[in-house]
């Protein structure tokens, strides 16, 4: 079997990190679909991942790695991880208690560009949470 085809047919876990050793993993509720945040994963958080079933990611901004829910307590339950044909792209489906932005929304996606506009955003959804109260410690 050639390289590619193993990568891309294969049945081995063989992710493609970036050259910053990075692989980029979308959160969808498992419940119900909705996308819940894009972050990234090098290979000892996905290792960690896999292994225990809850959602570790590695923080660019901090350079280190970020369990999910370590400040917030809102944590992701790892109910299955697809990996996409070229392994550079994750998507965990997870399950999760609470709203998972920091800033208080279910999702990271809470805005949508406007209508007929190039510049303008708008909000489509509510808070779900305080987040004041869940980054107090």
């Amino acid at each position: 079997m050639a390289a590619n085809e193993k990568i891309e047919e294969g049945l081995e876990l063989v992710p493609k990190f970036d050259k910053d050793g990075l692989v980029t993993a979308v959160a969808q509720d498992a419940a119900t679909g909705q996308v819940l945040m894009v972050a990234y994963m090098n290979a000892e958080a996905l290792e960690l991942t896999l292994r225990t079933g809850q959602a570790v990611y590695f923080s660019r901004s901090r350079t280190k790695l970020w369990r999910k829910g370590e400040e917030s307590g809102h944590t992701q339950k790892i109910e299955r991880v697809l990996v996409d044909c070229d392994q550079d792209c994750l998507i965990l489906k997870v399950r999760v208690d609470q709203g998972q932005c920091h800033v208080g929304y279910q999702s990271c996606f809470y805005r949508a560009v406007k209508a007929g506009s190039t510049t303008e955003l708008e909000r489509i959804a509510e808070k779900v949470y305080d987040p004041k109260q869940a980054y107090k410690k």
